[in-house]
């Protein structure tokens, strides 16, 4: 029940608690008691709202590949620290492999994206090496996780 809980939350996080309880067929009030343990047991962390980034001006997916000069924790948390302060970096991963971090940032168009290049990115300390990728369209986007 908690599964079907959250995958209705995934996909209308506005819903009412009355069509939620309706759409996974429990009364109004244990469907508000679940929702509120799965809340304070932490599998609902926050509710959001998506917003479009064409809309609002910032087609442009960029991910960037950071290989670092050191791998020693000062040099790890200092670039954490300086690119969790970039405003355009919508995530930012450490990985397993040839990159040691990989960045995904939105842009208004190719201009922005080197604005942002030359402002920020070129001056995160402890960078060896940035490889840079333009998507040229999203073929699969879901925020929904699958429970």
């Amino acid at each position: 029940m908690d599964r079907r809980v959250l995958r209705a939350l995934q996909k209308r996080g506005r819903i009412s608690n009355a069509d939620l309880a309706d759409a996974v067929n429990l009364s109004a009030s244990a469907c508000h008691r679940r929702v509120q343990r799965l809340e304070e047991a932490g599998y609902i962390r926050d509710y959001v709202a998506l917003l479009d980034e064409r809309k609002l001006g910032l087609p442009t997916t960029v991910f960037v590949e950071i290989k670092l000069s050191a791998q020693a924790d000062d040099v790890l948390a200092a670039f954490e620290t300086a690119i969790a302060r970039v405003p355009d970096v919508l995530e930012c991963h450490l990985m397993a492999g040839t990159a040691d971090y990989l960045l995904k940032i939105v842009a208004e168009d190719t201009e922005d994206f080197a604005r942002i290049h030359r402002q920020h990115l070129t001056r995160l300390p402890g960078v060896a090496q940035m490889q840079s990728s333009f998507s040229l369209r999203t073929v699969v986007r879901t925020t929904a996780l699958p429970v």
